[in-house]
This record gives C-alpha cells, sequence and structure tokens, in this order.
C-alpha cells in the first residue's frame, strides 16, 4: 500500500485550471501542508503504517496550529459560494420557527421543552392541567453568549414538584444533573457535576434520588440523600463491571422497586436486570443474567413489562410479577409478530407497541391481558413515530409523528377511550404535497433485499442526470426511519432526490438484520449501501457524477468505507462525526461500548475483518476519490474527533482543488447535534449542503 505524498506544486497547478471562482493566475488559497511521520507497527504480522499519528494530540500545539490551518482553507473555498444566501435564507425559514417537544406529565402537571423562532436554545416549561397558564421553569439562552448551552429534561418527581434537568455545554456528552423546585422556582442547591451520566430517578418523597454515571473505573449506581455533599454519595452498584458496560437506573411509580440494567455495550446483545424491593426493604437481586439478549424493562404497577428479543427475533412483550420473579411464571402479553417491534410503552394502564412495518410506524395498543389490540395509531403519511411518552397511573399518553416532508407533530391519546387528538404542531414552511415520499426495494451483492425511501418533487423525470443525496446508518440496531428533515426538504426543493437506506445492522427487521451487520458482518452494509447507489445510477435517477453521500457518526464509518471501497459510486461526500481508524478506535473515550458491535483489532480473528474495511487504512494514492468534507470539533467526546483529523490529513495529500479535500473543525459543537443552537445548526446545514451544491452542479 503506497501512502507517498504527490507534488503539492503540481497538484494546485493542474486543479486551478478547473477551480471556479479563483483567478488563473495561482491566487487560490493554498492547501494547509501537513506534517508526514514514519509511523509503523505490525500488528498480527501485518505492517501497518500511520503516517499522521501526531494529529491524535488533540491539544498539542501543532495540532492546533494545524486545525486553523485547515479552516482557514475551508472558509476560502466554501465561504463566497454562489447561492450561500439563499440556502441561508431557506434553512432559516425551516429552523426558526415554534417548536414543542413531547410533554412528560406527573401529579397533573405538564414538563416540556419549547422554542419559539426568536430563540437560539428550547426553554423547559411547566403548566398545571392541560390547559393551565404555561410558565418558564429553565432558559439556557442567557446561560452563554455564544448559545451553546443547552438544558434538557431527565426527570420530574412523581408529583411534578422537582424537576432534575441537565446543562450540557457545546455538545458535549458530559453535563451537570440540577434540581429545580417548580413550585418555589428556584434551583435546590443539590446538583451533581459535569459527568457522562446514563439515568437518574428521585423517590416519591423526594428525599434524595438514584443515580448511574461512567466513572474512571467503570459504570456505577449511586444514592444521593438531598441536602448532602455528593462526593459522599453512596455507591449503591457496578464494581463488578469495567468501562465496556453501560449502566442505567430506574425506580418504579410509587417507589417501591429499584431497577437496574446492565448492558454489555452498545450492540444491546445481552442486558441483565437487577430489583430491589426498596419497600420491603429486600435485598438487589437479578431477575435476569444468563441470558444472551436484549431486555427493557417498563414498569406497570405490580408488574414489571419486559420487552426482548429472547427467542423472539423480532421482538414481544413479556409480564413479569415482582413478587413472584421465577422465569417459568413470566407471562408473554404481546407475542412475536411479522413485523419487528421498533419501541414499547407501558402507560395509562395499557401497553402501546410501535411496530415497524416495511420501516415505517404502527402503534398497536394492548390490555395487560394479553388480548388483541385494543386500539392502534396509524398515520395517514408514509413516516414514523418517534417517541410516546406516558405513566403508568396517568390517562394522557403522547406520541410523536413526523415524515421527510411532514414536520413534528404531537398527538395525545385518552387511554380510557382511546380518542386521540392533536396537542401541538410545529408549523415549519412546507408544502407537503409537493413531495413525493416512495419505497422501493434492490438486491444487494449476495441477493438480500434492501429497503429504501425517496423524497422528491412530484413529476421528476427518469433521465439520469438528477442530483442524488444518498444516506443511511445500519448499525447498533438502530433504525433508519422517515422522519422531518429541513434539509432533505431543500436538497428536494432543488430538483434533488434524497435517498434514506435501510442498511443491515439496524433493527427494522430484528435481530437477525443487525446482526447480519455487525462484526465480520459489517461489510455486508457497506455491499447494502453501493448496491443502493448502483439502483439509483441503473435505474435513472443519477450518475456518479451527481452522486453524493452523507453520513455521521456510525454513519460516518459507512461513507469513508464507500468513498474508499467504491470511489468511481461518487461525486461528494460529507462525513461528519466519523470512525475512520478502525485499528485504533477502542482506545479511545467511550469507544469500549462499541466492541461488541464491531470487535476490536486487539483479538486477532476481529482484526482480519475490521482491517478489511477500515477506512484510514485504505486509501491510496493515484486513485480519484469524491470531494469531501469532514466534520468534527472538540466538543466530541463520544467519538474521538483524532479520526476527522488523520483521515482528512492523509486523503487531502492525494487531492485537487476540482475535487478538494475539507476539514471543518468545530472548537464549541459536539456529537450531541440536538444541543447545537438553531443559528449554529442553520449554518451547519448552509455549509454542507454549499458545498454539496457545489460538487454535484446544483444551484440555489
Amino acid at each position: 500500500m503506497k501512502i507517498s505524498r504527490f507534488s503539492l506544486t503540481a497538484a494546485l497547478a493542474l486543479s486551478l485550471l478547473t477551480l471556479p471562482n479563483f483567478s488563473q493566475n495561482g491566487s487560490g488559497p493554498p492547501r494547509p501542508t501537513t506534517r508526514r511521520d514514519n509511523v509503523q507497527e505490525t500488528v498480527h504480522g501485518v505492517t501497518i503504517i500511520d503516517p499522521y499519528r501526531w494529529l491524535e494530540d488533540q491539544n498539542s500545539s501543532e495540532t492546533r496550529a494545524w486545525i486553523a490551518e485547515e479552516n482557514a482553507y475551508t472558509d476560502a473555498l466554501l465561504k463566497g459560494r454562489p447561492g450561500r444566501n439563499k440556502l441561508q435564507q431557506r434553512f432559516a425559514e425551516l429552523q426558526q420557527v415554534d417548536s414543542i417537544q413531547l410533554p412528560i406529565e406527573r401529579g397533573g402537571r405538564y414538563v416540556y421543552r419549547r422554542r419559539l423562532a426568536s430563540q437560539e436554545q428550547y426553554v423547559i416549561y411547566a403548566r398545571d392541567g392541560l390547559d393551565g397558564k404555561e410558565k418558564v421553569v429553565i432558559d439556557p439562552n442567557p446561560m452563554s453568549s455564544d448559545h451553546t448551552t443547552s438544558a434538557e429534561m431527565q426527570e420530574l418527581s412523581e408529583d411534578g414538584k422537582v424537576l432534575i434537568y441537565r446543562i450540557r455545554e457545546a455538545g458535549k456528552d458530559e453535563f451537570e444533573m440540577h434540581l429545580f423546585d417548580i413550585d418555589a422556582h428556584r434551583d435546590v442547591p443539590d446538583r451533581l457535576p459535569a459527568a457522562s451520566y446514563f439515568s437518574a430517578f428521585l423517590l416519591p418523597d423526594r428525599s434524595g434520588f438514584y443515580y448511574s454515571l461512567m466513572t474512571a473505573e467503570g459504570p456505577r449506581v449511586r444514592f444521593h440523600k438531598m441536602g448532602t455533599d455528593p462526593n459522599e454519595d453512596a455507591e449503591v452498584f457496578g464494581k463488578a463491571y469495567g468501562k465496556d458496560k453501560i449502566i442505567g437506573v430506574q425506580v418504579s411509580e410509587g417507589g417501591h422497586y429499584l431497577l437496574i440494567y446492565v448492558s454489555y455495550g452498545s450492540a444491546d446483545d445481552k442486558v441483565e436486570i437487577w430489583v430491589q424491593d426498596l419497600a420491603g426493604h429486600g435485598a438487589l437481586r437479578p431477575l435476569v443474567n444468563d441470558i444472551d439478549a436484549r431486555f427493557i424493562g417498563f414498569p406497570g404497577g405490580d408488574r414489571l413489562f419486559l420487552w426482548t428479543n429472547w427467542n423472539a427475533p423480532r421482538g414481544r412483550v413479556l409480564a413479569v410479577d415482582y413478587t413472584q420473579p421465577d422465569r417459568s411464571k413470566w407471562r408473554e402479553i404481546v407475542p412475536e409478530q411479522t413485523d419487528v417491534i421498533g419501541g414499547v410503552a407501558a402507560a395509562g394502564g395499557r401497553i402501546f407497541v410501535n411496530y415497524l412495518h416495511n420501516a415505517t410506524s404502527l402503534v398497536k395498543i394492548f390490555g395487560v391481558d394479553g388480548r388483541p389490540p385494543v386500539g392502534e395509531f396509524k398515520s395517514q403519511a408514509l413516516g414514523s413515530v418517534s417517541q410516546i411518552s406516558g405513566r403508568w397511573q396517568g390517562k394522557d399518553v403522547f406520541l410523536e409523528f413526523s415524515s421527510y416532508a411532514v414536520p413534528r407533530t404531537i398527538y395525545r391519546i385518552d387511554s380510557a377511550s382511546g380518542r386521540q387528538s392533536e396537542w401541538a404542531r410545529t408549523r415549519a414552511p412546507v408544502q407537503s404535497d409537493r413531495f413525493e415520499v416512495k419505497q422501493v426495494w434492490f438486491n444487494s451483492k449476495d441477493g438480500t433485499r434492501i429497503p429504501m425511501f425517496l423524497l422528491h418533487l412530484r413529476g421528476i423525470k427518469l433521465d439520469g442526470n438528477n442530483p442524488v443525496l444518498l444516506t443511511g446508518y445500519g448499525g447498533f440496531s438502530l433504525s433508519e426511519l422517515p422522519s422531518f428533515r429541513a434539509n432533505a426538504v431543500v436538497w428536494a426543493e432543488y430538483g434533488g432526490v434524497f435517498a434514506d437506506v435501510n442498511l443491515r445492522g439496524g433493527n427494522e427487521f430484528g435481530e437477525q438484520w443487525h446482526r447480519a451487520g455487525m462484526l465480520q458482518n459489517k461489510q455486508n452494509v457497506f455491499d447494502d449501501f453501493a448496491g443502493a447507489a448502483q439502483w439509483l445510477i441503473q435505474n435513472r435517477y443519477t450518475n456518479s457524477g451527481r452522486l453524493a453521500i452523507r453520513g455521521g457518526s456510525n454513519g460516518g464509518l459507512l461513507v469513508g468505507a464507500a468513498m474508499t471501497q467504491h470511489p468511481e459510486l461518487f461525486r461528494a461526500v460529507v462525513c461528519l462525526y466519523p470512525l475512520l481508524d478502525m485499528l485504533r478506535y477502542q482506545n479511545f473515550m467511550k469507544a469500549r461500548f462499541w466492541v461488541s458491535e464491531y470487535g476490536s483489532a486487539e483479538d486477532p480473528q476481529q482484526f482480519k475483518f475490521i482491517y478489511s474495511y477500515s477506512p484510514y487504512q485504505h486509501v491510496v494514492e493515484g486513485t480519484k476519490y469524491p470531494a469531501v468534507l469532514f466534520v468534527t470539533g472538540d466538543g466530541d467526546t463520544r467519538v474521538a474527533p483524532l479520526h476527522a483529523r488523520k483521515m482528512a490529513a492523509l486523503m487531502q495529500s492525494f487531492a485537487t482543488l476540482e475535487r478538494p479535500v475539507l476539514l471543518r473543525y468545530e472548537t464549541s459543537t459536539g456529537h450531541v447535534a440536538a444541543s447545537r443552537s438553531v443559528t449554529q445548526a442553520i449554518n451547519d446545514d448552509v455549509e454542507q449542503f454549499t458545498f454539496l451544491f457545489w460538487q454535484t452542479g446544483l444551484e440555489p
């Protein structure tokens, strides 16, 4: 594998002849030069060359200077591009709108987040009763001058009086935990310092709360007694588990039971559940810790409902009596069906099951006796239900629905009568009837049938010349479902086709679909994605000169592998917060969580299949790669930004100005996209789509 860089001077001289908007006298922006080391190591008998390992040091003065040069280069190529102002205007119209999120109801009080069109961050509000007067609880907008501080709801006390909320800076995974007395309208003195917390639940009498977090030793559950020093919080659980495990905590309504969930990494292929009878002062005992399957619990009165794929790859729901927890007494409430279960909620004395029918939502409502559904929520549009909220002893259940060109609508369901009504709607200026959303199917490399959603204007011509933006995810049992995306709407409004493919590795068709795209089967995901691109070309939607791809996080790995395995298929790539050096990923930040999904190069057998696709090791000199925009930043404390830094440097050494390799490195945003200010979200979309429009020939 040759990775020596060719002449920067020659590359600039050739590419300036074809780059628009720069004079032919050589006044285009010089590409940053990146020092190249001769780092080599032998891993399981294979020589690995890593010329940009020095860029792994995020805080060195040399790395920081290099980042500044990269940002300046990206600015020089993108800031002045024609049509950018029109994109800015349209993205602002779609995103600077009044917006409201799903409420939490406790004790007749409704707490939710809402953002006015003029605000940068969501504000937490409360109202007493459905039609009560709205009052501000927490407004993060004044908390930082650049609006990078967000406030998020964590949990509400059973009487609705005290809110646990999160304060997050710059999109980081770590956040502070605060408590707010809603009646007194003031913060409670108790707070937890910034850390990676998983969950927190108050006791009904508000005397304290259980919480789980990641420590230097591994995940732990602690109990905080109100009014005491958090440094003295008692450790309840976790000493037996290392940093590759995730632990969540929950308290049942009424405070009778403590539930602890131990997930064996992010693949969710094994989950333990431990239960403690708090009211009876019982010991903490395992409910299940010896089955390699996913278990997610939903307390409901004197029972715990389990959503599981144990002996049911597409999912089922079991009921467990706390007083008779023996496995022989578990009862099946909702059996496995043809459609996979995508989500479950126990609310209003009912079991709400969100089925995925060919990757679209159908919510069925079951009673606790296991009889056929007593009702259902079925939308008229091809879309998805992303969240269901409610409490077991309440009667109001809320769910959120959207589609690619249909903004978020929140519906309220009366669990007693089954009546449903619209509670709130995001009124973004979109003419939904202008668009067509359809689902197509194609055969992947091994013959597996793969579905894909397409969004475009009605009446599109299949002349093989439409700009197409293809995206997907394919991992961690996460489903890629039709939901509102402002950038998809903008792309389609200007004549493009937005394509969203349901790759193996997700949960669209159950655990077998997930396992077909993880560990030694990860290549299936990349083959599915390439198959989608080939289908779009063969069916005259587009051609390789107008086909772009975009993906983030695990989806960043997806597009990284796509462009190194099939550079001939794509014209442009937007690679967001990606994993790219898969031989070293497990050494950084939270990546130990993901070993159950990807494997680790530390294992000789797993090294073989990881090395076969790891994008950073498969950049080859002389290959005509697509234009690439990498996006990452200091605030990403989940996926180490070093992946994008190293890959940008390596690919840039072979790039031309006609097909540039750019890096946008943010210093105040991170992996958690939902925490970005509206202005930042708009600017992100504008820059990425300015790049995509330029490279695919779309003109606003």
